[in-house]
């Protein structure tokens, strides 16, 4: 009994020390590889701050220089025509034949179109032939009158019918005025049948083809005329800029450029024509019109463009391009670098 319960006692006393040797062991192999991380990152951040230190920041400089600079306003406009006529017939009747390609420059009198004039010939005719029956019955009456003064003056009429005939005379001669009349009424219906274009410009899509019915009521005429050169653009801005726009106005002419959409392209430089007399109270903007020699046709009506206003030139002032300049929490600043290539705020 005593033999077996040393041999237990012993073999407890062996796990024990294993046990604790394996531990050494552990603890050891952890401390190393705890020791090595250790001196991987305090090399790994040296070498880091090292690095940063010696990195150099590329800058790019520019040189300042004084030139005469634009002081500019720029809104968002339309390009409108000054005029644009759509061309109807003044009469009622066939259309027999248009006188214009589509496209076409048409001066002001050129023809455009021709109604069936048969019609209104005919009246013509008959009115005049009217003024020529009509003129015959006055010189009668005349005659007649000549006579019964002649009568009269021998007792032979009475004074009544002289009168009488003189008022003939009278309603023959009023008649004449009315023939006239009708002569003129039926030479304006036979010249309104020829129809001609009543301002310069540049003709559109046709709207109705030969040998329809036109009338003088319809609502679609014949073609869209309308004038290119020169032409206007219509842009607003904000009010607060009206004051300093009408006193510039108020000194002389105010130069206006047209640029595309883009803001690149320039089309057109003209003239402020009109500042408008109302500001609008929905969107706190003036309307403007600036007028525009068009001769290349860049500027087309209804186009979207960006209208630059230039108030006045900033003479011999001192320029910076624009990605100098940085802001910060107290406004506007930039970089000056000094002759010994150090750069300082200002």
């Amino acid at each position: 009994m005593m033999a077996r319960g040393w041999r237990h006692d012993g073999g407890m006393s062996k796990t024990r020390w294993l046990l604790v040797v394996v531990g050494v062991i552990v603890i050891g192999f952890i401390g190393v590889r705890l020791s090595g991380v250790g001196k991987k990152g305090g090399v790994g951040s040296a070498a880091s701050a090292s690095a940063s230190a010696e990195r150099v920041i590329p800058v790019t400089t520019f040189q300042a220089l004084r030139q005469d600079v634009p002081i500019v306003l720029e809104g968002l406009g339309t390009v409108t025509p000054i005029a644009s006529v759509m061309v109807r017939s003044q009469v009622d009747g066939r259309l027999d034949s248009v006188a214009f390609t589509e496209g076409q420059d048409v001066k002001k009198g050129d023809p455009i179109a021709q109604i069936d004039p048969r019609p209104f010939a005919i009246q013509l005719q008959t009115a005049r032939a009217g003024l020529a029956r009509d003129q015959a019955t006055l010189d009668n009456a005349r005659t007649t009158l000549a006579r019964t003064q002649a009568l009269v003056g021998e007792n032979l009429l009475t004074r009544q019918e002289l009168d009488n005939q003189a008022a003939t005379v009278a309603s023959a001669r009023a008649t004449l005025l009315t023939d006239q009349a009708s002569i003129s009424q039926a030479q304006l219906q036979l010249d309104y049948a020829r129809i001609r274009s009543p301002i310069d410009g540049v003709t559109g899509v046709r709207l109705i083809d030969p040998g329809n019915l036109v009338r003088s009521s319809d609502a679609t005429g014949i073609v869209i005329v309308t004038q290119l050169d020169p032409i206007a653009v219509l842009f607003s801005l904000p009010q607060d800029d009206l004051v300093r726009i009408q006193r510039q106005l108020a000194a002389g002419p105010v130069t206006t450029e047209a640029y595309a959409r883009d803001g690149q392209t320039r089309l057109a430089t003209g003239k402020l024509a009109l500042v408008d007399n109302q500001v609008i109270a929905q969107t706190g903007t003036v309307r403007l019109k600036a007028l525009f020699a068009n001769p290349e046709r860049l500027l087309w009506p209804n186009a979207i463009v960006k209208a630059r206003l230039t108030l006045e030139v900033k003479k011999d002032a001192l320029v910076v391009p624009a990605a100098a300049i940085q802001r910060g929490p107290n406004g506007t600043f930039l970089y000056i670098v000094a002759p010994d290539k150090t750069a300082a705020l200002d």
